[in-house]
């Protein structure tokens, strides 16, 4: 499944008790279509996201920052602390493409936002892969 989303807050690292670790974040999708009544109605999907593969990804995964992901969606129910019911969307993420950031320097008072089209988690291609035969 491939979706398109913008960072909710800064990725977190987390070390499990096996020393192995996850890059934990969370995405925000938005979605917008015309009700009957012709009314414009948006919806906005919050992931937790999980990323498995390097802990460094977690330097480039700022707030705000327009990611495409790779993986698979799954949901999650529990009943917390409270005792109410709790239900959440995970993504566990295999690949990550980065699109642009929010990125201020000092002075600038807007957001850049490059176009950086870093693919994360995608093996590296060699040169076998450019003497196929595809057109295209």
């Amino acid at each position: 499944m491939n979706i398109i989303g913008r960072l909710t807050k800064d990725a977190e690292v987390r070390t499990l008790s096996n020393k192995k670790q996850v890059v934990n974040f969370s995405i925000a999708t938005n979605d917008n279509y015309r009700n009957k009544q012709g009314e414009r109605i948006e919806q906005t999907t919050f992931f937790d996201c999980s990323y498995w593969i390097s802990s460094k990804v977690a330097e480039l995964l700022k707030k705000g920052t327009l990611v495409e992901l790779i993986g698979r969606v799954y949901t999650r129910a529990w009943i917390g602390q409270d005792g109410q019911a709790h239900a959440g969307l995970n993504f566990h993420t295999s690949q990550i493409k980065l699109h642009s950031s929010h990125k201020r320097t000092e002075g600038e008072s807007t957001p850049v936002n490059k176009r950086n089209d870093k693919e994360i988690g995608q093996p590296k291609s060699n040169e076998s892969d450019k003497d196929d035969d595809l057109p295209f």
